[in-house]
């Protein structure tokens, strides 16, 4: 169970990890990338950020540039939050959206087939 700490924690990473993309990232162009959650370790040494990316076949190149600027993104965190060790930031890829969409297809394919057995 999260603590309290940890949940205000979390937000305040992803509130300001958000600003930081909008605000300081320009140049890497990333494009129109979102924040959709982070998770901190209880000890708060680590924090997973999660992220889509409305373009979805640009996915892998931002994560790969989200890596190698791991450092600059961690240092101006630290400048935005006051909190005695800033974790250490690993980058994922929220592939929640391709899931829900998966099965959406799924069941819309269900009820096509449904509808066609009961107009047999």
């Amino acid at each position: 169970m999260a603590s309290y700490r940890v949940d205000k924690v979390e937000q305040l990473i992803k509130e300001q990890i958000s600003h930081i993309f909008l605000n300081k990232l320009n140049n890497l162009q990333l494009g129109f990338v979102t924040i959709t959650n982070v998770k901190v370790s209880s000890d708060l040494k680590t924090a997973k950020i999660y992220f889509s990316v409305l373009e979805k076949e640009r996915r892998h190149v931002v994560l790969e540039k989200l890596e190698f600027n791991r450092g600059q993104i961690r240092t101006e965190l630290a400048h935005r939050i006051q909190i005695k060790f800033v974790p250490e930031l690993k980058f994922f890829i929220d592939d929640t959206l391709d899931y829900v969409e998966k099965i959406e297809g799924l069941l819309n394919k269900i009820h096509k087939q449904n509808d066609r057995q009961s107009n047999k």
